[in-house]
């Protein structure tokens, strides 16, 4: 197509879901190997995807093409954007006393909690990031979905 290369640096903003990002970062914070994803044929304007990166990923897109480009999700958000809430860590009940503990009222919390974290996450998208090339760092605009 028309306006397609192989060449990363014609990359100029990089469009990721806000839902996409958030499940990244959950991931990458439990300990999984999840980013979003670029691949060629590369534009202006690519949409990057969620992506769980396998071991042993090929050096190129498999028809001689170059290496899809991973965007880690830490690099998508702010400085300061808290870690995901843990059940552990959520109120269970609102009150200090283990007898009132009901298992409803804390997955409810704990739903509510992961909720807030979320829409956090979706407004602590940034502006721009750098991506690795071969040709080293390549800084693009990055526009929100969601």
């Amino acid at each position: 197509m028309p306006g397609e290369s192989n060449d990363p640096t014609v990359i100029r903003v990089v469009v990721v879901h806000a839902d996409d990002v958030a499940t990244a970062l959950e991931a990458s914070q439990r300990g999984g190997n999840v980013v979003l994803r670029i691949t060629a044929p590369f534009a202006g304007r690519v949409r990057a995807r969620l992506h769980a990166v396998q071991i042993a990923e090929p050096a190129d897109d498999g028809r001689g093409g170059p290496a899809p480009i991973h965007i880690p999700p830490r690099d998508l958000v702010t400085e300061g954007v808290p870690a995901y809430p843990r059940a552990d860590d959520t109120d269970p009940s609102g009150t200090d006393s283990a007898e009132d503990y009901d298992v409803e009222t804390h997955h409810e919390r704990h739903t509510a909690a992961v909720t807030a974290w979320r829409d956090g996450i979706r407004d602590s998208v940034v502006d721009a990031v750098e991506l690795d090339t071969t040709a080293g760092p390549h800084r693009v605009s990055v526009s929100v979905l969601g």
